[in-house]
């Protein structure tokens, strides 16, 4: 069997004639069906109902003047079916008129073929037809598994990053009591504040679903730059002096540098960094204006550092520390709520409000194990006894 009268699944070639008059698709029958697979019909509906169904024909050689149904209208109708609107058609008409095949051009008909019908001819355009739609089919099958490709590809890479940014941060958990939860926490608060701004005249221009992923990826490495702070002073269990309080600020801009660093390494612009960037440097700033290490104030904060701020300061509240039983929910709101328009952005806050019962979920979903709580104990002890 002759490769070039396959279709693409290696069985022959399919082809639908479609015409009112017996003769003619017996003709036609005769013609093709020692090197294709043919299915006829006598109608337009007919042949409607027959181009929808299985096996679907690979062409179609359609009469023009029929009744009740011309070709022109079976066409348009095959062209409006999902089914059929790719399946290539021959026009096969009486009317030879360069008006007659222009028309049948015009609406989309790959070919115009009249009677009476000549079989070279006839052979000769179906073949070229057929080639040509082995052509589009392997193009669109390729296509089809470059896109694959191209999506596989790019979901490994965000996995790859994803990874890079949890093994950052939890670098930096290494010499933290806080546990490695504390991070899934805040990512998903961050992400659900933002989520509940969408609609925000002050936010939405900034608040699309590609934004919302960004800020929720670069919230983990809020506190990078604690690898930076000394021992005595990180894992301190009481209150910390004065001049210790100073040196504990300083992992603000010691994480933004860091950050900053890795932007000047990196051959091109990564999106994700500059969020990164504003939240680890600015995430302790205050809505009044009395927080570090800038002492910004209102919107000169950015709005990344202002989510993160409400979020961490939650997690902070609700959490068991080594210092500190977990506070309730209900006393944690009352402690946020009345840092609205102080410590907090105003409408940050009422989206906090808003989700409450959300909040609870990731608390919940996410909770701390008792074996994580002892084992950050025991990293305390041994580190400040050392």
């Amino acid at each position: 069997m002759n490769s070039k009268t396959l279709s693409l699944d290696g069985e022959k070639a399919t082809l639908l004639i479609v015409d009112d008059t017996p003769e003619n698709l017996t003709i036609l029958g005769e013609l093709l069906q020692s090197t294709y697979r043919v299915r006829a019909a006598n109608s337009g509906q007919s042949a409607l109902r027959i181009a929808a169904s299985d096996p679907k024909p690979d062409l179609i050689l359609l009469d023009v003047m029929m009744p009740d149904m011309d070709g022109y209208v079976v066409f348009a109708h095959l062209r409006e079916d999902p089914r059929t609107r790719d399946i290539p058609v021959i026009f096969v008409t009486a009317l030879d008129t360069a008006i007659n095949e222009q028309y049948g051009l015009e609406l989309g008909a790959l070919d115009y073929i009249t009677k009476p019908l000549r079989p070279a001819i006839v052979l000769a355009r179906v073949h070229t037809q057929l080639e040509l739609k082995r052509a589009r089919d392997w193009l669109r099958d390729q296509n089809t598994f470059l896109e694959t490709e191209i999506a596989r590809r790019m979901a490994e890479n965000q996995l790859i990053q994803d990874i890079s940014i949890h093994a950052l941060a939890r670098l930096a958990e290494t010499r933290d009591p806080e546990t490695g939860n504390h991070l899934r926490r805040t990512q998903e608060y961050v992400r659900i504040l933002a989520m509940g701004l969408r609609g925000h005249p002050r936010f939405a221009a900034f608040l699309t679903d590609h934004n919302i992923q960004l800020l929720a990826k670069s919230a983990p490495l809020h506190d990078i730059g604690k690898v930076g702070i000394p021992d005595y002073i990180l894992l301190k269990p009481g209150k910390l002096s004065p001049e210790e309080w100073v040196i504990m600020k300083t992992h603000t801009k010691l994480g933004s540098e860091a950050i900053e660093q890795a932007e000047r390494d990196a051959e091109h612009p990564v999106e994700f960094l500059v969020l990164a960037k504003e939240i680890a440097h600015y995430h302790h700033e205050r809505w009044d204006g009395g927080g570090y290490p800038e002492g910004l104030a209102g919107d000169a904060i950015p709005f990344s550092a202002r989510l993160m701020a409400l979020a961490d300061v939650f997690d902070a509240l609700i959490t068991r520390r080594v210092y500190k039983p977990p506070m309730p929910h209900a006393q944690a709101r009352a402690i946020i709520l009345a840092e609205r328009g102080r410590r907090f952005d105003p409408d940050v806050v009422d989206s906090f409000l808003a989700c409450g019962d959300e909040f609870r979920a990731i608390a919940d979903r996410y909770r701390d194990s008792d074996e994580a709580l002892k084992a950050n104990l025991a990293t305390v002890l041994v580190k400040t006894t050392d």
